[in-house]
């Protein structure tokens, strides 16, 4: 259902809250019961005076009784929760006009003062109806007062004076309608207008907010005393790694308050970087006050200073990769001269175990510097990511079976027990397959390595799920390895940082930069289980930026 089908209101429909004239028609039927009610309490006053003064005093007594079980059934009927259209205006002005005229047969004439309700029916009713169905209710009134004033002069004798009042009163019917209807139409146009001012302004938010919530940089509005506003969800990402955690965003994470009360004491100073979690990256935070006079809301961005260093980084590594690039050559080959050498030495039957151990360390070191020449090549060749919609736990399932097959010449205890969780509803994903089937290769390799030396099995754990918000799925890689430790955690991003002497360094920093070009981003997640637990945490699936 869009904007425009909401707010468009039938004309036959008036049971709409923000329409002007279903209010005045529930006031007009109130005012016609409050005036039906005084009519009959009249009667009971003086029976005596209206004997002697009224023509035909039965009549205007069933008449006025008749009038207000009219109007009681009326009101009881909207009351009740009826839906009134444009007929009921038209029928209820129509029978005000007939009622009144029938009473002013009945009782005095055009001289009393019941003709001055007739202006007011016919004013309800060119507010109401403001259209030709307004004059016509004018011209009927002025028609009825004419036709009454007539009949009393020629059947009763009564003083011509009625007739020129009936006119009168006829000429205030007409300026009345044209008046009032130019007066409504008026305000139907201001209330149109401010309608599509107010659809227009709606739009623009529900747009702004969208944006805002879409946006990579986090944004936090707060006040002075660091109570938290307003959040999006980059925000909560990068502060407190879910959205659901609602109750950390009533307050700023400590070390975010800590720069606000610097910036609040020197407005002019760039604060320190920072992390509000040990495994989290490194944030910046940018300040500005939203009322310049008031000062009570502060606007705070926060940068990922991590997209910065991997920036440099992979400056740094383009660099590597092009001089490695062009000397590759120039070290595979004395580097394929001493692996061969080493083969051969260590096929020889006259050395002995020490030797060959030393022949041994040749080979593994041989093999290590080969795959940093592989590891930096691969960065500097690196593709840009060739990104599609797919279903992430469909996917998943064919990579386990891929990688499933491709281990099934490992001995019985080393062949992966891969386990798959996948929840029942998930939102889509937007990645380069090729490109994230390796980085979760490298993933599973290291956690079946890990959790083969803590349990003696090759065991792992992946889960496919979306995040609080609903709109990005995620990845996790669980080993039942010994875990990071904290001092190990803010280095195993880095590139060429590893505590095993067999490995390059790059695995995961490869792996972090495929992310990066997926829009995803990969992160060591805190969790209560044993080892270690990988999200690839995936970008909005609309977002093409």
């Amino acid at each position: 259902m869009t904007t425009d089908s909401v707010n468009r209101t039938s004309p036959d429909n008036l049971d709409d809250l923000q329409s002007p004239r279903a209010r005045l028609f529930r006031i007009y039927n109130y005012y016609r019961v409050v005036i039906s009610l005084i009519l009959t309490a009249l009667l009971f006053v003086d029976p005596e005076t209206l004997d002697n003064k009224f023509r035909m005093t039965e009549a205007y007594e069933v008449t006025t009784l008749s009038y207000l079980g009219i109007n009681l059934f009326l009101a009881l009927v909207m009351m009740a929760g009826a839906k009134p259209n444009q007929r009921h205006i038209t029928l209820s002005i129509l029978i005000d006009i007939i009622v009144l005229h029938s009473l002013l047969i009945s009782s005095v004439g055009m001289t009393g003062g019941l003709a001055n309700l007739v202006i007011v029916s016919v004013a309800a009713g060119n507010i109401l109806t403001p259209s030709r169905m307004g004059l016509f209710y004018a011209a009927l009134a002025a028609i009825g007062s004419l036709g009454v004033s007539i009949w009393s002069v020629l059947t009763l004798n009564a003083d011509a004076d009625e007739i020129v009042r009936a006119g009168s009163l006829g000429i205030l019917y007409f300026a009345a309608a044209f008046i009032l209807q130019s007066v409504t139409r008026r305000m139907l146009h201001s209330e149109e207008l401010a309608t599509s001012r107010a659809r227009s302004l709606l739009e623009l938010e529900q747009i702004n907010q969208q944006i805002i919530q879409r946006m990579r940089t986090g944004i936090v509005v707060t006040d002075r005393f660091g109570d938290v506003r307003l959040g999006n969800a980059a925000a909560h990402e990068l502060l407190f790694g879910e959205r659901d955690q609602a109750s950390a965003m009533q307050q700023l994470p400590p070390q975010l308050r800590q720069r606000l009360d610097q910036w609040i004491e020197r407005p002019g100073m760039r604060t320190e970087p920072f992390q509000a979690k040990p495994v989290a990256p490194m944030l910046q935070a940018n300040f500005t006050r939203l009322h310049q006079e008031r000062g009570d809301q502060i606007l705070i961005f926060i940068e990922d200073m991590s997209k910065v260093t991997l920036q440099a980084q992979q400056m740094k590594l383009a660099s590597l990769g092009r001089l490695t690039a062009g000397i590759a050559h120039e070290i595979r080959n004395p580097l394929g001269a001493i692996s061969h050498a080493a083969q051969l030495l260590n096929e020889s039957t006259t050395y002995d175990a020490g030797d060959r151990k030393m022949v041994d360390i040749i080979q593994r070191h041989s093999q290590r510097v080969n795959s940093i020449i592989e590891n930096v090549l691969d960065l500097s060749r690196r593709r840009p990511a060739d990104s599609q919609l797919v279903d992430a736990g469909y996917w998943l399932k064919e990579f386990v079976e891929d990688y499933g097959q491709s281990a099934e010449h490992r001995p019985d205890n080393e062949r992966p027990q891969i386990s798959l969780e996948i929840a029942e509803q998930q939102a889509p994903a937007r990645f380069d397959t090729s490109q994230m089937a390796q980085v979760l290769v490298n993933l599973c390799d290291n956690g079946l390595r890990y959790s083969l030396a803590q349990t003696g099995k090759a065991t792992l754990t992946l889960r496919v799920g979306t995040s609080a918000d609903g709109e990005r799925c995620f990845i996790d890689v669980q080993d039942q390895g010994t875990g990071i430790s904290d001092d190990q955690q803010e280095h195993i991003f880095e590139p060429f940082y590893t505590t095993d002497q067999s490995g390059t360094g790059l695995g995961l920093y490869l792996a972090r930069e495929l992310c990066e070009a997926n829009q995803a981003h990969l992160s060591l997640l805190e969790n209560d289980e044993p080892g270690c637990c990988f999200r690839i945490t995936f970008a909005h699936h609309g977002r093409l930026i």
